[in-house]
């Protein structure tokens, strides 16, 4: 790639110096941070390992002013992915990182690639990577801070930070946050979109910055064009300068960007045009030196610190705020402007040619400035204003394991999810106060009417209810700050990315919330990538996925989901069960609720059904000693649901399966063939125990010795509303000859017997499996 001519970088204005040399050295350190990770470090298995100095390069100007003029302690920022090592160059500078992690980028237990609230080893607010998320998580972690007020001694005050590359506006995911009628009241919500307007292929031909002004301008937010610097500003006032302004408001992209790297004379011969106006352009730059015309071509507002200074000091806190600043890609860098720019990597010569230009030592390139010198100062004074207190842990209060309900008659599991909610406001108010609830506008079909009548709906505001003297209206709207359900609109991904920052706020306000958020199950495919994120990124919460499975009859394939039972056990950080029955419902959710909001904690995924179960197919022992180990095999994945001394087949059913499985047991007796029946409430946890005996990882085993004993070792069955593959693990436990039934087709309409048929999870075909096993 060949180097674009040199130009002046420093303003003159003498006041800006400090800044000025500060943000030249983010600008070198963070470049350096890539060069050495690519160059310098030893790399023997030749595997790219990558980074972006010119994405860094667009955000230096930006982050300098925030950091070192605007931030405050209580303030959080979200920064885009491929600007980790500017994040990282400025908490060097602050004394947040020390220099021995800045040649790790990338490297096994260094640098994150992109910033890690839970890698990194300094201080990273938001986790970032996943174009979108990092952006709207701010959206969350204000809304999620609000509702941690509530209960806090003392308010929390700060503004949430997203600096967004202009690429990820092209994301949907975007568009359903902001739109979200929350949203618009959320005034410390401040985004700065790196308005660079190339791609990782080329120089995007039409950013339609105006239509994007419009769309956020529609949805409340107050929107900040920085567009020119001062420079340019300037030679807008002189003759010749409104017609400047409007030939580089015209211009494409693409012939804005190529400007960039011309040189002095190719700017006079490019710049004025064709048009009338040509001429006034013309005598304009004749009258301009050659330094000052290569200086403000790249003279935009994102580079400009008095602009951007101005531009984040009219914030209005009353309402969300976007500012544009336009910038160049690579800007400093010799490959600025180049279209293909994304990822390349400066020279050996280029990297010694920038240090020239901004003061450094190739050969030495972690050196601070002198400790006396005027940067110094400023570094070690903003370091300590942004200096935060230590969060304070608190630890949740206690959780019950057990209620003391034992259900009878016929019940669903995911009405077992709302009397569960509301016998803990009962046995454990504490503990109570701390759960919140949200759904997308699914509140009463997933059978949370009741509680959310108990507690109400949470509010920054309370509102009036206008049916509250209705006598027909049964599900009770009652907003209000101390409400502990929060309904967002018909956007799973929102519900996720509120999840993760309400499960976040113990370790970040020192405020342990314990979150459920409900979907319908057949959308959590929709939301699995925010909320593995959230997951990634330290958020602790449960996920219900309700109703589920092709048990859903009637509503057809679209609403069957069939890979969601696996897609729980396969993700990290995360106990997922499917309970069979109401009291397995209660004693899992129960313990899923005990596991959050703590530095040990982890996250949980409940798959419940809709399909009305005999709660005396349970048989929940009546002895309190038999009760509660029954309870520890519920938790730890499975337990024994009927034993027979001679069993020739093992039966394994998981949730809405079990009935079933049962009914084939009887069949099998009746045909001399005794089954034994197992209720499996958590493959991950089985598979996991299985592992650890096999000598991979650390976990309890004690369950399959309980569950699966070798003594009664026998040819197995396994059959769930759910890809088979997520039980047949099971056969390995002992290496028994295996029949593996479940879900591997798009379902279709039709009555339960009839679905169950066509997919061949019906008792029959377990009649049928289990022929074949013992015959």
């Amino acid at each position: 790639m060949t180097t674009a001519p040199t130009a002046l970088r420093r303003t003159p204005d003498t006041t800006l110096d400090v800044l000025h040399r500060i943000e030249d050295r983010v600008l070198w350190l963070s470049s350096a941070i890539v060069h050495h990770a690519n160059r310098v470090r030893p790399n023997p298995s030749g595997l790219k390992v990558g980074g972006h100095q010119a994405s860094c390069a667009s955000m230096v100007s930006i982050m300098t002013a925030l950091w070192f003029r605007h931030l405050r302690p209580e303030d959080r920022v979200s920064v885009k992915p491929h600007a980790s090592p500017v994040l990282h160059a400025i908490n060097h500078l602050l004394g947040d990182l020390d220099a021995s992690y800045l040649p790790t980028l990338r490297a096994f237990g260094g640098l994150q690639s992109y910033p890690s609230r839970s890698k990194d080893p300094d201080t990273v607010d938001y986790s970032t990577g996943s174009v979108g998320i990092g952006a709207t998580a701010t959206i969350w972690g204000a809304l999620a801070r609000r509702y941690a007020d509530r209960s806090a001694e003392e308010g929390f005050k700060g503004r949430q930070y997203a600096l967004v590359g202009d690429a990820e506006l092209d994301e949907g995911a975007v568009w359903e946050a902001v739109l979200d009628p929350q949203v618009a009241d959320l005034g410390e919500l401040v985004w700065i979109v790196d308005l660079n307007r190339q791609s990782l292929d080329r120089v995007v031909p039409n950013m339609a910055a105006g239509r994007l002004h419009g769309m956020f301008a529609a949805a409340g937010w107050q929107v900040i064009t920085l567009k020119y610097g001062n420079l340019l500003d300037q030679l807008f006032e002189r003759p010749g300068g409104a017609a400047l302004r409007a030939r580089i408001d015209r211009m494409s992209n693409p012939e804005y960007q190529r400007l960039l790297r011309c040189s002095a004379g190719q700017l006079r011969e490019r710049l004025p045009g064709t048009g009338a106006e040509a001429p006034a352009i013309g005598a304009l730059l004749a009258e301009t030196d050659d330094a000052t015309l290569m200086e403000a071509v790249r003279n935009l507002g994102g580079h400009d610190l008095p602009a951007l200074d101005a531009a984040l000091s009219e914030v209005d806190d009353h309402r969300p705020t976007v500012i544009f600043a336009y910038t160049v890609k690579g800007h400093g860098l010799p490959t600025q402007g180049h279209p293909q720019n994304h990822s390349s990597l400066l020279t050996e010569d280029q990297m010694r040619q920038l240090a020239a230009e901004v003061g450094a030592d190739p050969d030495n390139p972690w050196q601070g400035f002198p400790a006396d010198s005027a940067a110094a100062r400023l570094c070690a004074e903003t370091g300590a204003r942004l200096r935060r207190d230590p969060v304070r842990q608190m630890a949740p209060p206690a959780m019950p394991t057990d209620t003391g309900r034992t259900p009878t008659g016929v019940a669903t599991t995911q009405a077992a999810l709302g009397r569960t909610l509301l016998d803990l406001t009962r046995t454990a108010p504490d503990a109570a106060r701390r759960v919140v609830t949200v759904s997308p506008d699914v509140s009463s079909s997933t059978n949370l009417g009741g509680w959310v009548n108990k507690v109400g709906v949470w509010s920054p505001t309370e509102r009036v209810d206008w049916f509250a003297d209705d006598a027909e209206t049964i599900l009770h709207w009652r907003e209000r700050p101390t409400g502990q359900h929060i309904e967002l609109g018909i956007a799973e991904t929102n519900l996720v990315g509120l999840l993760g920052e309400l499960g976040a706020t113990w370790s970040r306000w020192g405020e342990p919330l314990l979150p459920i958020g409900v979907m319908y199950d057949p959308f959590v495919n929709r939301a699995l990538e925010p909320w593995s994120y959230g997951i990634y990124a330290g958020g602790q919460s449960i996920l219900v996925g309700t109703p589920s499975g092709v048990t859903l009859a009637p509503e057809g394939g679209a609403h069957q989901s069939i890979t969601t039972p696996s897609l729980g056990v396969e993700q990290p950080g995360c106990t997922t069960w499917e309970p069979a029955f109401a009291l397995d419902t209660e004693w899992t959710l129960l313990a899923a609720l005990s596991r959050l909001g703590r530095p040990d904690g982890s996250s949980a995924y409940l798959r419940l059904s809709t399909r009305p179960v005999d709660q005396t197919l349970a048989r929940v022992p009546a002895d309190p000693a038999a009760r509660e180990r029954r309870r520890r095999q519920v938790v730890a994945g499975a337990y024994p649901l009927r034993r027979h001394d001679d069993a020739k087949v093992t039966i394994a059913a998981m949730g809405a399966m079990v009935p079933e499985a049962l009914a084939a047991a009887d069949r099998l007796q009746g045909l001399g063939i005794p089954a034994d029946v197992v209720c499996v409430v958590s493959p991950g946890l089985l598979y996991k125990a299985m592992d650890a005996r096999a000598g991979n990882g650390e976990a309890p085993d004690w369950i399959l010795d309980q569950v699966f004993p070798a003594r009664r070792a026998a040819p197995l069955v396994t059959v769930l509303d759910g890809h088979p593959h997520t039980l047949a693990f099971l056969a390995a436990i002992h290496g028994v000859p295996a029949r593996r039934l479940g879900v591997t087709r798009f379902g279709q309409s039709g009555s339960l017997a009839e679905v169950y048929r066509h997919h061949g999870i019906d008792t029959d075909s377990i009649v049928a499996a289990a022929l074949d096993l013992t015959e």
